[in-house]
């Protein structure tokens, strides 16, 4: 016997507030959003994504599709931004009222951190830390 099939998994929105620590799974999707103080997080999957968002004051936001893990925090009032398309590994960090930037594609990886920096590997991956002007690009 032959058999193929496609992994598929309704989308999954995480948000905090009106949650505390929102938590979510459908089939191989998933997300998590907890926000503290001011913060507003939110995170969303889709496929076999995993989108992770914590905010302690400032905004935090993630999106996942495909197989890949998008990873975003933010402390202090500031905004982050986190997106995982297709399959690769997207981490951002804000600090102090600034913003940042990651975007990873299939095969690849990005990471924005207004603390330690930008840095992007492999294929299609994109990342700004919007308070140095700091940015990289890679594979495109």
């Amino acid at each position: 016997m032959l058999g193929t099939g496609v992994a598929s998994a309704a989308p999954v929105t995480c948000v905090s507030p009106p949650a505390a620590n929102d938590i979510q799974v459908s089939d191989t999707a998933s997300c998590g959003a907890k926000a503290t103080g001011a913060g507003v997080a939110t995170s969303s999957a889709s496929e076999s994504g995993t989108a992770v968002s914590v905010a302690d004051g400032g905004r935090s936001t993630s999106n996942a599709t495909g197989f890949g893990t998008a990873l975003s925090a933010v402390l202090g009032a500031g905004t982050s931004y986190s997106y995982s398309l297709g399959g690769g590994i997207s981490q951002s960090f804000a600090t102090n009222g600034a913003t940042s930037v990651a975007i990873a594609g299939y095969g690849g990886g990005a990471t924005a951190s207004t603390v330690t920096g930008v840095n992007c590997a492999g294929l299609n991956s994109f990342a700004l830390d919007l308070s140095t002007g700091r940015s990289c690009i890679a594979g495109l």
